[in-house]
């Protein structure tokens, strides 16, 4: 019984692609297959897979339906957090997700879920991503201001729902946590951030994160141990496809 993780499927079984990266890159090729594959050989049918964020390029559930059978059919119990490009999914409509797919799928948005004697938390995080400003030498001298104000509101809801989460499983006698963000926990001006930052507050063990996939986004927020929380980058194609073991 172990917990896995891996995060931007971006399936499109029923759904125009409209990604140059997906459409072209090497490492997309047949990448439905190839996690199918590592997921069979990898999982027992006890295990639990947590696939953080953007799991369908549909953009009504009409549009979902053979991505949500496809991921269905992996092994193991599934949990889907929310990511940017899940259109199908809005904040307030996870309950109803849930009445629809459970058991074949547990949505987790707003709330915790229990994994032995861990709370499972998670929310879909946000970031600044730009635009910035760049000299010659491709190092960051400005962004746009405006945008930035704009981000920061957006981290602040996060931040809320996310404290949200950690109460109500602190407040159920849970003292381990495993924290699950679609964005990253930082952008690439913070060394730390609001979400660090509660991470420490509430003694989180891991952080798992998503988002950036491409080769030139892979090191764009933290990785590895920092100031004792282990973070991982769980992208499908940074991963190659292989779900990464959170734990045993």
């Amino acid at each position: 019984m172990s917990l896995f993780a891996i995060g931007d499927l971006h399936l499109h079984f029923q759904s125009e692609l409209k990604a140059p990266g997906q459409l072209y890159g090497p490492v997309w090729k047949d990448h439905e297959v190839k996690f199918r594959e590592n997921c069979v050989r990898m999982l027992s049918g006890e295990d639990t897979l947590v696939l953080a964020g953007d799991h369908s390029w549909g953009k009504k559930l009409a549009e979902c339906e053979q991505d949500f059978r496809y991921i269905a059919g992996l092994p193991g119990h599934k949990i889907l957090t929310r990511g940017n490009h899940d259109m199908f999914w809005e904040a307030k409509k996870t309950a109803h997700l849930n009445k629809l797919f459970q058991p074949e799928l547990t949505f987790l948005q707003d709330g915790y879920l229990p994994y032995r004697d861990h709370a499972l938390v998670a929310t879909k995080g946000y970031t600044f991503e730009g635009p910035f400003y760049l000299n010659r030498s491709r190092q960051v001298i400005g962004w746009d201001e405006a945008e930035a104000a704009h981000a920061a509101k957006l981290v602040l809801r996060e931040l809320e729902r996310l404290r949200g989460s950690f109460e109500s499983a602190r407040a159920d006698g849970y003292r381990k946590f495993i924290m699950f963000l679609h964005y990253p926990p930082t952008s690439i001006l913070e060394e730390r951030s609001g979400f660090t930052d509660m991470a420490e507050e509430f003694g989180v063990e891991q952080v798992i994160y998503a988002h950036c996939h491409g080769e030139s986004r892979f090191h764009d927020s933290i990785e590895g141990t920092f100031r004792g929380i282990q973070y991982h980058l769980v992208s499908g194609d940074y991963l190659r496809w292989v779900p990464k073991k959170i734990l045993d």
